[in-house]
């Protein structure tokens, strides 16, 4: 078919990839965007943060996204041992201007972001898998194979990897790794007649917590609702059932969340996976960049995938225009590019690897807004991390109170501490769909 040539080479036609497609062809760019599935395509990781508000609106698409959302104020913690809930509303953050998000079907948010970046100028091909990457000076040789089985090639100038957690790049060149501090996988699928939260909390989110892990119930527009067990890696192993049947057994292993679940019918696949949280030890390189998934991967316990992966688009897209057009400045603004993508997965990570603990969850059960902690943890929760809010003191704060806490109760804080150390060495659970 020839070799076809372009200024970017965007790998994955996701959130990010769609993004920084959109926001570099709109400036007259030539990309060309592979997508390896046809959009609309189930994913998972339907849960927004109010800062998404923002990208939306300045990608141009926070109509369309408005029109498929289920609006989201706030998020809802719920006790293992008791029958103790707390709601957290991002009202409450240290900017107020955010108080919303949205829960949304993410085969219908994607095609909205992949539709966008056609309209933009992008030259997209669906079921069209990236198979290898050549790089040369000034550029690379891509090639990929499309839908009848035949390949073509380009020659482009830069390549951005949005593969999401196929990591193109960072598998191939080595340089992905295993988060060492943090290790679990999950299981999910979508329900409908699931019990809701009443009047204008329907939409948000419940987190519930339970021996093994913790579940999300992510309340859809229409009836579905998305429900997933993040676990560690030994519970996955004991499954001997079905994917849909584990689930199921799993759910039951929850009594808040059964109570919510009398009636429910499951009505899609359900879906397993291991080797949840990675990272990359490096997000850039000689004419390419990492987006989103395909740099690294956290706990979904605060639903930040979405929102760091079109950040880390609108920061790429200013980062590979910089070395297009003046290389001389290329070392310093991928420096900067990195900075930016450890700080977004650096500031949820800390709360992250201590979200199980049962200390963590007494505090997010008994909130406090002494110093102003609840204000900067909802601050955190609704992505605002990236703006200058001036947060560190209350999270100062909330971290004293935690290692307090933790001191006070020293021989519960031991025993999680010694679990949790021994469940992260664990192999990883097998992948399995």
């Amino acid at each position: 078919m020839g070799i076809q040539t372009c200024e970017v080479l965007v790998i994955g036609g996701g959130p990010a990839g769609s993004t920084i497609s959109a926001l570099l062809a709109q400036q007259g760019r030539d990309v060309v965007l592979l997508e390896k599935s046809r959009h609309p395509r189930f994913h998972i990781g339907e849960s927004l943060l109010p800062l998404n508000l923002d990208l939306f609106r300045r990608l141009g698409v926070a109509e369309e996204v408005a029109a498929i959302g289920m609006p989201k104020y706030g998020v809802e913690f719920v006790s293992p041992t008791s029958d103790k809930t707390t709601m957290l509303e991002f009202s409450d953050a240290l900017d107020k201007g955010f108080p919303s998000a949205y829960q949304v079907r993410r085969s219908d948010f994607d095609h909205v972001l992949f539709r966008n970046a056609v309209r933009r100028g992008a030259r997209a091909t669906e079921r069209c898998r990236v198979t290898q990457v050549d790089f040369r000076p000034g550029g690379a040789d891509v090639t990929a194979r499309l839908e009848d089985g035949s390949e073509q090639a380009w020659q482009t100038k830069f390549v951005v990897d949005a593969s999401g957690r196929d990591t193109f790049l960072a598998s191939r060149l080595g340089f992905k790794q295993k988060d060492t501090k943090h290790n679990s996988a999950a299981i999910f699928g979508h329900f409908a007649g699931a019990t809701r939260l009443p009047g204008r909390a329907e939409g948000n989110i419940s987190i519930f917590w339970f021996d093994h892990g913790w579940f999300w119930f992510i309340p859809l527009q229409g009836e579905a609702t998305s429900i997933g067990a993040v676990c560690w890696p030994y519970y996955m192993k004991t499954r001997k059932t079905e994917p849909a049947q584990f689930l199921l057994d799993t759910i039951a292993l929850c009594p808040p969340l059964v109570e919510r679940m009398r009636g429910a019918r499951l009505i899609s696949p359900v879906t397993a996976t291991g080797n949840y949280s990675y990272s990359s030890q490096r997000s850039v390189g000689a004419n390419y960049i990492l987006l989103g998934d395909a740099f690294a991967f956290i706990d979904p316990v605060f639903s930040s995938g979405v929102f760091l992966a079109m950040h880390s688009a609108f920061v790429g897209a200013e980062t590979v225009v910089t070395c297009l057009d003046h290389p001389e400045r290329a070392p310093r603004a991928m420096k900067a590019y990195d900075a930016s993508v450890h700080r977004g997965t650096g500031s949820f990570t800390w709360f992250i690897h201590r979200a199980t603990s049962p200390i963590m969850q007494q505090l997010f059960l008994n909130p406090s807004n002494r110093l102003r902690m609840q204000s900067g943890l909802l601050s955190v929760l609704a992505g605002d991390i990236f703006r200058g809010t001036r947060m560190g003191v209350s999270l100062v704060a909330f971290k004293v109170v935690f290692y307090l806490f933790s001191l006070f109760n020293l021989k519960t804080a031991l025993k999680a501490w010694r679990r949790r150390k021994q469940l992260i060495s664990d192999a990883d659970a097998p992948r399995a769909a």
